[in-house]
């Protein structure tokens, strides 16, 4: 018997979501827990596994189309199951294809591991060489605004299929290979000029549509200003120790380890000392934790995420730089999962590898906090009534006044600048 596949709530509270990409030919079939079916949310590309073992019998959504959470998306179908009238079952459910929709031939059962003859998914065309070709319209859609010819291309999808996770990948290689702005997708763009010259001649702008997490982060970031009174809570350390920590568990050559590491170790044990800002804000609660959930603020080409580390407090040096790493890569790849984008009660942002000194940030809702890391830097200090060179860094703590009071988190911003200043006591 037929089932309808319907588009998963792939985020809270989300009312509608990108159809991304088609992992399953029409005609193809498929096994428990492989996906078959990519979702795009506002943070995340999610890879949909399927439930039972079956068989794609229609696709009722084109890739690329924004759909409503619940709706229709495909018709499954058992392994070789043959359907005497499909658009009859489909018709009694008052469900519409669409000029998009796709059918499997159902006169010739498919066994597993086979696609047949089939037509791809997705509106899927051969190219006109003799090699067929198959490619996702969204596939197709990216590589002509980045001026790529497809054929340079491997898929990895069904058959070889071109989806959309390969012409980003290739851009992106091609981009690190020539660091300039070739290779990457061009944005639709509108010159607009002037109606009037100025006098300084005709003035013109560029317009980039805006992105989904784009528009995410603006409404997340609005709202965090509007609804959180931050106050903010600015601190420098002599980090020369801390340096020298690194430099010394760098040269073991087992694990490398950044800055950024030390710090968000450096967040978790001042959590642990000062439980007091581990909470978060629950309108009519405050939420304390006993687990340490730290996020970290990572720049990507598609807009700013901030994928969760848990349990920080719990981890071994190697497991938090192993687990960094990991989220680092699936995050510029857009392979998050959206469960690992929610929860955490600080975020930790650090742009002092672009030199930055000191910024504050705005906190990342409902979290309470937001901690900025600003460039170590040579400076005169004053060390027992001597003027002396070391190396500082400044932060700023930006905090939710709602669930914290300033005192509590001016004691937690003393005990994580005294981590820095003694960072063996971040490893106990």
């Amino acid at each position: 018997m037929p089932e309808i596949l319907r588009m998963p709530e792939v985020a809270a509270n989300a009312t509608d979501a990108v159809l991304a990409a088609w992992s399953v030919p029409v005609g193809g079939a498929f096994a428990a827990g492989s996906t078959f079916v990519e979702v795009e949310s506002e943070m995340a590309i999610v890879d949909v596994p399927a439930e039972n073992a079956g068989m794609m019998l229609r696709q009722l959504v084109a890739e690329g189309s924004r759909v409503e959470v619940g709706s229709p998306i495909a018709v499954l179908g058992a392994v070789g199951e043959v359907v005497g009238d499909l658009d009859a079952f489909i018709a009694q459910l008052g469900i519409t294809g669409g000029p998009e929709a796709r059918t499997a031939d159902l006169a010739a059962p498919v066994t597993p591991g086979e696609h047949g003859t089939a037509a791809p998914s997705g509106g899927i065309e051969p190219e006109p060489d003799h090699v067929r070709q198959f490619s996702s319209p969204f596939a197709r859609k990216l590589a002509r605004e980045a001026g790529l010819d497809l054929a340079e291309l491997t898929g990895t999808g069904p058959e070889g299929r071109i989806r959309r996770r390969d012409v980003e990948g290739f851009l992106a290689m091609r981009a690190a290979a020539a660091p300039s702005t070739a290779g990457r997708p061009s944005p639709r763009r509108t010159v607009v000029p002037s109606p009037a010259p100025a006098a300084f001649g005709a003035a013109e702008y560029v317009e980039e549509p805006v992105s989904r997490i784009r528009k995410a982060i603006a409404t997340r970031l609005t709202e965090s200003v509007q609804t959180a009174p931050h106050f903010y809570l600015r601190g420098s350390a002599r980090v020369d120790r801390l340096l020298a920590l690194r430099e010394e568990i760098n040269s073991g050559g087992t694990i490398k380890v950044s800055i950024t590491d030390l710090v968000v170790k450096a967040v978790a044990r001042a959590h642990t000392l000062v439980p007091a800002l581990n909470v978060t804000w629950a309108g009519d609660a405050i939420r304390h934790y006993a687990r340490v959930d730290i996020a970290i603020a990572i720049a990507t080409d598609a807009g700013l995420v901030t994928p969760v580390i848990r349990g920080v407090e719990r981890l071994a040096l190697g497991e938090l730089v192993a687990a960094t790493g990991d989220v680092i890569s699936r995050a510029k790849a857009r392979r998050l999962q959206q469960a690992e984008l929610e929860g955490g009660t600080i975020t930790v942002t650090n742009l002092g590898m672009f030199g930055t000194e000191d910024f504050a940030a705005i906190i990342n809702p409902p979290q309470a906090a937001i901690l900025a890391v600003g460039a170590a830097r040579p400076e005169a200090v004053v060390l027992d009534g001597k003027v002396e060179v070391a190396t500082v860094m400044r932060v700023t703590l930006s905090v939710d006044h709602r669930p914290v009071d300033g005192a509590t988190g001016a004691a937690w911003l003393r005990v994580f600048l005294g981590l820095l200043e003694n960072p063996a006591q971040i490893l106990i």
